[in-house]
């Protein structure tokens, strides 16, 4: 097998934890209890004996877990490449300062997931003139809750489209780090800067986000997987470290409409968020 057909190969695992939901359009439409219920029943059926790690997202405020599959946490992402940004529309984890229910959503990953449990004016929420991130899964709005995930490696690599960035022909195991950051959208041009936060630059020889937040309260560090809806009912084989900031920021929307028009990454869209892992079989030991 060749190196690049190796690299698409690997590059397919990642697919689920960057996948859109499969629905064709946003409906509004809403499941049942029951449709979240089983989807749960068949991820710990589908895992159940089979060795796989801990899984993610989770609730940080919860940090106990059963699952004994160990790895050994990736180092600081100081010490590693960035290699991706993306985004999700409402948090993926909850805890902290994000545990209000967004609801079951369309069951596919669209508007699920956890959003700010905190308050904003009527100013911050006054509606904006322009349409942000518009897809056929809808757009973002002031108040929305947005979940940043900014993913590094251990491998030599530059930042770039698809979590397929964080493999090199060199290095198709790289150890995974994800920087967490949980942000509430606001109309308010004094508020935080996307394109700030996303700034991208060289640090000792290494790719950085030379902005990351790092006032936002003390991270919930865990060990993980990839996230996203296509890993509802099976597990991800995939071993991330991860580090969750507990506290939310106010973001300004319309530096994330103009950093969505144009970055590194082709990112234009939210994406869709994976069910709340809740089986204490399938979490680790948080701390």
């Amino acid at each position: 097998m060749s190196n690049k057909t190796r690299i698409l190969c690997a590059t397919a695992l990642f697919l689920p934890f960057l996948a859109n939901a499969a629905s064709s359009q946003d409906t509004g439409y809403t499941v049942s209890d029951q449709v979240i219920k089983d989807q749960r029943a068949a991820l710990a059926k589908n895992t159940f004996g089979k060795g796989y790690g801990p899984q993610s997202p989770r609730d940080i405020d919860n940090i106990q877990g059963n699952n004994e599959r160990t790895f050994a946490q990736a180092p600081a992402y100081t010490k590693m490449n960035l290699c991706n940004i993306h985004f999700h529309k409402n948090a993926e984890h909850k805890g902290g300062e994000f545990t209000q229910h967004a609801g079951n959503g369309d069951g596919y990953g669209y508007r699920g997931g956890y959003q700010y449990s905190g308050e904003l004016s009527e100013t911050e929420l006054a509606p904006i003139e322009q349409e942000i991130g518009a897809s056929k899964y809808g757009s973002l709005y002031p108040g929305d809750t947005i979940e940043v995930h900014y993913v590094h490696s251990t491998a030599k690599v530059t930042p770039g489209a698809t979590l397929g960035a964080c493999l090199s022909e060199a290095n198709m195991n790289p150890q995974l780090r994800v920087e967490t950051q949980v942000f509430v959208l606001v109309n308010d041009s004094e508020a935080e800067d996307f394109t700030d936060l996303t700034k991208l630059g060289m640090v000792n020889g290494l790719n950085q986000a030379v902005n990351i937040p790092s006032d936002s309260g003390k991270p919930v560090q865990y060990t993980g997987s990839t996230t996203g809806p296509g890993y509802n009912e099976k597990a991800s084989p995939l071993q991330v470290s991860w580090s969750v900031r507990p506290e939310v920021i106010k973001l300004n929307i319309d530096s994330v409409g103009k950093w969505l028009e144009s970055n590194a990454f082709d990112e234009d869209h939210a994406h869709g968020v994976r069910n709340l892992v809740v089986n204490p079989d399938l979490l680790s030991n948080a701390k």
